[in-house]
């Protein structure tokens, strides 16, 4: 019987690697992950590092300015993770082995002074840029107001996305919603992909900061219950809307971050289905000796925990909360990213 992270591969979930380190891919790779994503935290990390100053030295000897360094790294390291991925993405049809590259996250800072048309343009030409030619990338588009501006477009010209930063079950509808309405303008739907990265504990650390008065049965809840019902909604709507490949789910931001939770608290209440992106820790955690995870996607908590959650939270507030925190989250990174290149730039 199968234990670890080979467990939870056999429960039905695919694992994903969060993160495009070339190191940790090969070791997720050989653990049995299929695919993985990246963000510009990641990608600003990983650099931050000083692995990669000699690559950056040779880009600035080349003439190269500060952004075009920092997204040539970004699509190194993706494409680098992709060529591991590959075998996976073919004996799947296309339907696993992917890897995930966001798109500018500077589109949605304010100080970009960008309307609201000129970011879903550039959103647009972004994901043909950063999509052509590739096999199986699958281009990160946050769910804003502009980014699912943006996903009709680019599912009707047949690119493959990730819709990130979805906290609600509205995003996730409005999402998938416009993505079906560009996949069905595509003459065929054979090579159409689509999956919606929900986060998970980062709403159980709203609940903690902003609603302490929850009951410690509730407390801590409302980030599976959360995902456990928008994985519901998917499933529904692509039963009714059916596509040669699985447009699924990916459940991210699974690194717990209660002290004293047991690290593996959101593998295993999400195990069963669909895509797990996990951190290298929580890897290494739920692959330790005898742990299992049997199914349990399909098992919301209690029900007198669903009306306690329903009736004490008001998730239009997390909503604007937890995507204010999440684009900082992101755009922070991506400045720092450039920050550090003009750095390497003056040595």
């Amino acid at each position: 019987m199968p234990h670890g992270l080979a467990a939870l591969v056999a429960s039905g979930t695919k694992l994903w690697l969060d993160s495009v380190d070339p190191d940790l891919i090969q070791e997720a790779h050989s653990a049995g992950a299929t695919g993985a994503t990246s963000n510009p935290a990641i990608i600003s990390d990983l650099i931050k590092s000083g692995r990669f100053d000699d690559r950056i030295a040779a880009l600035v000897a080349e003439g190269a300015p500060d952004d075009a360094i920092a997204w040539k790294l970004a699509d190194d390291l993706v494409r680098q993770a992709q060529k591991v991925f590959l075998d996976v993405w073919e004996k799947s049809g296309g339907d696993d082995g992917w890897v995930s590259f966001e798109l500018d996250p500077l589109i949605e800072d304010p100080a970009s002074g960008l309307t609201l048309d000129e970011q879903v343009g550039r959103y647009v030409e972004l994901g043909k840029k950063w999509s052509a030619g590739e096999r199986n990338r699958l281009i990160k588009v946050p769910a804003t107001p502009a980014g699912i501006g943006a996903v009709e477009t680019l599912s009707a010209l047949g690119v493959p996305l990730n819709v990130t930063l979805i906290f609600t079950q509205s995003q996730y509808a409005q999402a998938r919603d416009a993505v079906w309405r560009g996949a069905s303008r595509l003459k065929s739907l054979a090579g159409f992909k689509s999956v919606y990265s929900v986060f998970v504990s980062r709403i159980d650390v709203y609940t903690a900061t902003h609603l302490p008065h929850l009951s410690s049965r509730a407390q801590g809840q409302l980030g599976i219950a959360n995902a456990k019902r928008i994985w519901a909604a998917n499933r529904t709507f692509w039963a009714g809307h059916p596509t040669p490949l699985a447009q699924q789910m990916v459940f991210a931001s699974t690194g717990v971050k209660q002290a004293g939770s047991d690290p593996c608290l959101y593998v295993a209440a999400l195990a069963g289905s669909d895509i797990q992106t996990n951190p290298p820790a929580t890897n290494r955690a739920a692959d330790a000796a005898g742990r299992d995870f049997p199914a349990e996607i399909d098992r919301l908590p209690a029900a007198d925990v669903l009306a306690e959650l329903d009736s004490a939270v008001d998730m239009n507030r997390l909503e604007e909360v937890l995507m204010a925190e999440g684009v900082e989250k992101f755009t922070g990174p991506q400045r720092d990213l450039l920050a550090l290149i003009a750095s390497r730039r003056r040595k």
